[in-house]
C-alpha cells in the first residue's frame, strides 16, 4: 500500500501529469482537496472508489482515513492544487506518515505561476531585465513569515514576484514594493489561472488595488509583479546565437564530410 500526493497542476483538468492521471485512475481511495482541485480530475478515480473532499476535513481526520486505507492495502491518490511542494500542507501529512510507517510518494505538478504564465504567454526571465522568479506570500493572522522572508526585503532583489495567498494584502504589497520597483511596476493578478471562469487584471503596483476591487476578486488570485509584464526591449539570448559556441554548438568549425 503506498499514499500518492499528487500535483493536479494550476486548474484546467487537463493540464494534471499524464502519471498524475494514471494513478487516480487505478487507486480504490481518491483523497482530494475539493475547493481548488477540478471535479473532472478526481471523477476519472474507479467507479467503485471512495472518493472523498477533504477541504472540510482536519489533519487527524484526513490521516484516520489514510489509516483505514492502510489497514484495507488499498492505495491513496492524495490530490492537492498546483504542485506538492508549494504552500500544499503536504508536509505535515508525510510526517504523520513517517510515524506510522505508511510508505508515500509525490508525483509533482504545474504550479498556479506557470499555469498563469503560459496563459500571459510570458517568459517570466528574460535577458538582463530578471533572471530569478521568487515565489512568496506575506504575513497573515494564522500565518506570520519567517525573519529574512518579508517583502521589503525580498523586493530589494527587483526579481519577478510571484506572490500567493495574498490578495488582501496589497496595500502591504504596495508599499513594501515600491522603493524598488516603483509605482509604475506591472502587476497582474491571476484569478483562478486556467479554470473556465480565470481573469487576469493588468495594472500596476499604484492601481492594483482598485483594479482588483473593482473586479470584485477576495480570494483563489496571484499576484504577479515584474518588468517582464511590461513592454520591455530586451537583447536575444546567447542560447541561440548564432556568434555563440556551446557543447552543442561549435561555431567556426564546420563539420567534417566523409571523403573530404
Amino acid at each position: 500500500m503506498k499514499v500518492y500526493f499528487i500535483g493536479a497542476g494550476p486548474g484546467a483538468p487537463d493540464l494534471i501529469t499524464v502519471r498524475g492521471l494514471k494513478l487516480i485512475e487505478r487507486c480504490p481511495v481518491c483523497l482530494y482537496a475539493g475547493s481548488l482541485v477540478p471535479e473532472e480530475i478526481v471523477q476519472a478515480a474507479p467507479k467503485d472508489a471512495l472518493v472523498k473532499d477533504t477541504a472540510p476535513m482536519n489533519l487527524d481526520e484526513i490521516i484516520d482515513d489514510i489509516k483505514k486505507a492502510h489497514r484495507e492495502d488499498k492505495d491513496v491518490a492524495r490530490v492537492h492544487s498546483g504542485d506538492p511542494a508549494i504552500y500544499g500542507a503536504t508536509a505535515e501529512q508525510m510526517r504523520r506518515l513517517d510515524a506510522l510507517n505508511i510508505a508515500y510518494e509525490v508525483i509533482p505538478g504545474v504550479p498556479a505561476f506557470a499555469g498563469a504564465a503560459a496563459k500571459l504567454s510570458t517568459e517570466l526571465t528574460l535577458p538582463e531585465i530578471a533572471q530569478t522568479v521568487i515565489i512568496t506570500r506575506t504575513g497573515m493572522k494564522a500565518s506570520s513569515m519567517p525573519d529574512g522572508e518579508q517583502l521589503e526585503i525580498l523586493g530589494q532583489s527587483k526579481a519577478t514576484l510571484a506572490i500567493h495567498l495574498s490578495i488582501r494584502n496589497l496595500d502591504y504589497i504596495k508599499n513594501s514594493l515600491e522603493p524598488y520597483y516603483g509605482l509604475d511596476c506591472p502587476v497582474v493578478v491571476a484569478y483562478r489561472a486556467t479554470w473556465p471562469d480565470e481573469q487576469y487584471i493588468f495594472t500596476t503596483l499604484e492601481n492594483m488595488k482598485a483594479d482588483v476591487r473593482k473586479a470584485k476578486i477576495t480570494r483563489t488570485a496571484l499576484v504577479m509583479v515584474g518588468k517582464v509584464f511590461g513592454d520591455v526591449n530586451f537583447r536575444d539570448s546567447d542560447l541561440y546565437n548564432s556568434e555563440y559556441s556551446h557543447v552543442l554548438r561549435n561555431v567556426g568549425k564546420k563539420k567534417s564530410r566523409a571523403g573530404a
